[in-house]
């Protein structure tokens, strides 16, 4: 019984939540990827987009909230969603064509539209602080919880309680229906193959007639998807606060690069490989090592390798380990 206990303590502090982390994560790292794999540089404003994606969800939201619209036991958020998808659409469309469309035309190097790239993350940072503020936002409506941790242990008798909440569900159906949804766009529509082409030979792929400008645009309209989508769930899991996004930046960089830059497999993999890093070794492990130690032997202190506030760091470290020792990642993508 306590192996058992010891099991549901593991799954509702680490492998429930490292699910979740894991798919935002991915969907984050997958945009990162498909901007450095068809338009060769690293979009230091990814973090940002997300963060002014998911802005526009919480807008909108309190907007359907006001006028008493909603989807029941569901977020009304994801009623929001596909609007704040057009709005981020609109945005990066426009910034393409106001700032990256003319490098592209200078062929300026890739070094040129990172330092860009950073540059459009403080205007977006700084227009999703102008207009929403910099504090923690809630924007979660619908049922909190798809099994209570009381409700666990009224059904099984259990002494520990799993508790998944309506989020982390619906992050993980999401996050599954959006890969699916991306891998046969890529592989069986004629923009996806028309992409995939540009990306492994840009020359080649002008000469078999692709219009570049036209891979561009459906690039950035995938990338606003993946943004605003896991933008969003990351905030009604967590909550919605601009610099947070900012931060993301680094966990979601190095879910690509460990999977390796230009990999939409190697994204999803990575992205769960830093999850699950971040989440394992900032837990505190007093509870299941106290059911498994024998009876007076429980440890005292937390067990804690790391505290949580250096869960970042953890990223930062798998990443210079990946970038020394295999710096095409997992599934080989391109070298950094």
């Amino acid at each position: 019984m306590d192996l058992l206990n010891a099991f549901i303590a593991l799954a509702n502090y680490v492998l429930v939540p490292g699910i979740a982390y894991g798919s935002q994560l991915a969907l984050g790292a997958l945009g990162v990827t498909l901007v450095y794999g068809i338009l060769r540089f690293s979009n230091f404003a990814h973090g940002d987009t997300m963060a002014l994606g998911a802005m526009s969800a919480v807008l909108i939201t309190w907007g359907f909230q006001s006028l008493g619209l909603s989807l029941g036991v569901l977020p009304t958020a994801l009623l929001a969603l596909p609007f704040a998808i057009i709005i981020t659409i609109g945005l990066l469309l426009g910034t393409d064509k106001l700032v990256y469309s003319f490098y592209r035309e200078k062929k300026a190097k890739p070094v040129i539209f990172v330092i860009v790239s950073l540059g459009v993350t403080f205007v977006y940072n700084g227009i999703t602080r102008f207009i929403i503020g910099a504090e923690d936002q809630r924007f979660l409506d619908g049922e909190r919880f798809i099994i209570s941790a009381r409700d666990f242990k009224e059904m099984t008798g259990l002494d520990e309680g799993l508790a998944i909440k309506t989020t982390q569900g619906l992050t993980v159906v999401t996050a599954v229906i959006v890969v699916a949804a991306l891998f046969w766009f890529l592989n069986k529509t004629r923009s996806g193959k028309s992409m995939r082409a540009y990306s492994d030979n840009e020359d080649l792929a002008l000469l078999s007639g692709i219009n570049p400008e036209r891979v561009v645009m459906i690039t950035w309209i995938i990338v606003a998807c993946l943004a605003t989508t896991a933008g969003v769930l990351y905030g009604l899991d967590k909550s919605f606060k601009p610099f947070t996004y900012f931060q993301l930046l680094l966990p979601i960089f190095a879910a690509a690069i460990v999977g390796g830059l230009g990999s939409p497999i190697g994204a999803i993999a990575g992205g769960f490989v830093i999850a699950f890093s971040e989440v394992t070794i900032t837990y505190a492990w007093k509870k299941v090592f106290g059911y498994l130690a024998p009876e007076g032997m429980a440890p005292d202190g937390l067990v804690q390798l790391l505290s949580t506030d250096y869960k970042f760091a953890v990223s930062f470290v798998i990443l210079l380990i990946v970038l020394l020792f295999k710096p095409t990642g997992l599934f080989k993508g391109q070298s950094v």
